[in-house]
């Protein structure tokens, strides 16, 4: 089995797998059941109470993953992804609230640019619950040989894509009148504000 086949196997049966993204190295699994994504927690050592990003492999299937985001949520992200940024919005539903930590009425959604096995990977899936393949509060990887051993060794698929950029995507919280980022990442704050509001 190569390793794009054994990644996506791994990645529906909820095991954590190493994929690179457009800014670093995420640490993924399916964010379609609870159990998974406890244990990516457990495995990078992060609170509970702290929300990771829903990962899709376009906007259509942000859309199915998360219906409520149609009307203006909608073209926000049709506007900025795929990119390197987290969009926070409402999630009236509480979809995937396993992930969403103490805010369950709201959830960070991404539609990274990937190519390669990467790419291929995530289309397949759809779908991934991501977060920096580090130890919590250790720096973000962008490269292999930076995410902890402890790490690779409990994932059922490590890819490597050469090194990445190393700069997390830029974060901004879209739930209430105004955007407000709350991680200056890839993109400076000042330009991520601009898209949003040429966008809305």
């Amino acid at each position: 089995m190569g390793l794009i086949e054994a990644a996506v196997e791994a990645i529906r049966a909820g095991k954590p797998v190493v994929l690179p993204t457009d800014t670093v190295y995420g640490l993924v699994t399916t964010p379609y059941r609870e159990e998974p994504v406890r244990r990516l927690y457990r495995l990078k050592q992060r609170p509970e109470t702290l929300p990771c990003a829903l990962l899709c492999s376009d906007v259509d299937m942000l859309l199915e993953c998360v219906p409520e985001l149609r009307g203006r949520a909608g073209v926000i992200a049709r506007a900025l992804l795929p990119g390197p940024f987290t969009l926070v919005f409402h999630n009236p539903a509480r979809r995937y609230r396993w992930l969403t930590g103490t805010m369950p009425e709201a959830i960070g959604v991404r539609v990274p640019k990937l190519e390669g096995d990467a790419g291929e990977i995530l289309a397949r899936v759809g779908a991934v619950v991501a977060t920096s393949a580090n130890l919590h509060g250790a720096p973000d990887p962008k490269r292999v040989d930076e995410i902890p051993e402890e790490i690779r060794a409990a994932c059922a698929a490590v890819v490597d894509a050469g090194e990445r950029p190393g700069v997390p995507s830029t974060v901004i919280d879209l739930t209430g009148p105004e955007p407000v980022v709350l991680r200056e990442g890839a993109v400076p704050a000042a330009e991520a504000l601009e898209l949003v509001e040429k966008a809305a």
